[in-house]
């Protein structure tokens, strides 16, 4: 989930879910057993969300490689055709696509995890579908 949630770099993904273990630790006395997995998805969302807005962040701007063709040029698989497109996407819109069709959360659930309303999750997992629906391939549309 936290890869899927920072665009498939699984650095940054690890760093989320360091972030959020970290947080979950501290507040180890107050979280209820029953609500343990909402709260450490919690942790996820708002870490995720967090380091996306971070400074370092928009400053830095790390590449393993330079690419030899354009990024419209590049041909991709099918998993990460999906993390390139959902990279296009806000953070609270891929959150909620994330949360609901990767995760397969409720309506309620993924609201609690992403601390906003029902209306609100649903609006933006439809808008989100419709985003990566709109980018995905010709064939790969016509194949699903």
């Amino acid at each position: 989930m936290a890869a899927l949630l920072v665009s498939g770099d699984m650095a940054r993904a690890e760093d989320v879910v360091q972030t959020a273990l970290t947080r979950l630790y501290l507040a180890w006395p107050r979280v209820r057993p029953e609500t343990m997995d909402a709260y450490a998805r919690r942790c996820v969302v708002n870490a995720a969300t967090d380091e996306h807005r971070s400074l370092f962040r928009r400053r830095e701007q790390v590449r393993a490689e330079v690419p030899d063709l354009a990024a419209d040029d590049v041909q991709y698989d099918d998993k990460t055709t999906i993390t390139a497109l959902l990279s296009t996407l806000p953070v609270g819109m891929r959150a909620a696509v994330v949360l609901r069709y990767v995760e397969g959360l409720s309506v309620a659930e993924t609201a609690d995890a992403m601390g906003c309303s029902e209306g609100n999750v649903r609006s933006q997992s439809t808008r989100g579908l419709e985003r990566l629906r709109a980018g995905m391939p010709e064939h790969a549309r016509n194949a699903g």
